[in-house]
């Protein structure tokens, strides 16, 4: 295990509907899922496919959440070794506290915040460490973290200096402007992309995650016979990898990911 800093470990689905959820993406992913005692509170847990290992949960969306606006969505866990460290330079460059940093008994401690853009995402430090990271993703594993933005600048800089990643390489996207690689400095490895949100589009900044399936085509069939919507694709990116983005049918967006036969 590792310390990690700048690795995406964790992904919680915030939701109003926990139960629907959980046969969603059980049957859309292949995830199965476990549950965790959360001192008291029912916590349900995705593992890969034919496993027990891991990878994120549901978590309930309060009524008082929305009424104040917040909407059912994804967020990432990004860990670090010194979460109190981390969450006061997050709040040194600008980042607004939705909240602090907590402790999970016998598990590690977490705090979520927003760039100043507005993109959530939250800190989480782990009393184990994490796992090394790998150069490719495997079936039910998040494979790409993309982070759209209306200050595409802002954004490198922000993330860059929070969780010292650089530059891997970029695309030119014409009149939408640069498609900007990253990934952990020195690791010669990108695990996921930023981009500038179309000038016709008013949101703020947002992060989606691309979780691998063995066929993209089937899981989108299965997500919209089960309700859920599709919004784009499956598109072709370059490299020969299929790469799609949905919404579950409570209103939380996510994305699919099909790597490219060899041979």
């Amino acid at each position: 295990m590792s310390d990690g800093l700048g690795q995406f470990c964790w992904f919680d689905l915030i939701t109003p509907d926990e139960g629907a959820a959980k046969a969603f993406y059980t049957e859309v992913v292949g995830w199965s899922t476990t549950e965790f005692d959360m001192g008291g509170t029912p916590y349900t847990m995705f593992a890969l496919p034919g496993t027990t290992e891991a990878l994120g949960g549901i978590m309930k969306l309060t009524e008082a959440s929305r009424e104040a606006g917040v909407p059912p969505h994804w967020i990432g866990y990004v860990s670090t070794p010194d979460i109190e460290a981390t969450f006061a330079r997050a709040v040194e460059l600008g980042a607004e506290v939705h909240h602090g940093v907590t402790p999970i008994s016998s598990v590690g401690r977490f705090a979520v915040l927003a760039d100043p853009a507005g993109g959530a995402f939250a800190l989480f430090a782990s009393e184990k460490g994490v796992a090394p990271l790998k150069a490719t993703a495997d079936v039910g594993e998040c494979a790409w973290h993309e982070h759209m933005t209306p200050d595409l600048d802002g954004a490198l800089a922000f993330y860059m200096a929070l969780f010292d990643w650089e530059e891997t390489g970029r695309m030119d996207m014409g009149p939408m402007g640069p498609y900007v690689m990253f990934g952990p400095r020195g690791a010669g490895v990108a695990i996921g992309g930023m981009m500038k949100t179309p000038e016709n589009v008013a949101m703020p900044a947002v992060w989606s995650y691309y979780t691998r399936v063995p066929d993209i085509h089937g899981a989108v069939g299965k997500a919209q016979a089960m309700g859920g919507k599709l919004m784009h694709g499956p598109m072709e990116v370059p490299g020969g990898d299929l790469a799609a983005q949905l919404q579950d049918p409570q209103g939380a967006v996510f994305a699919l990911y099909e790597a490219k036969a060899k041979g």
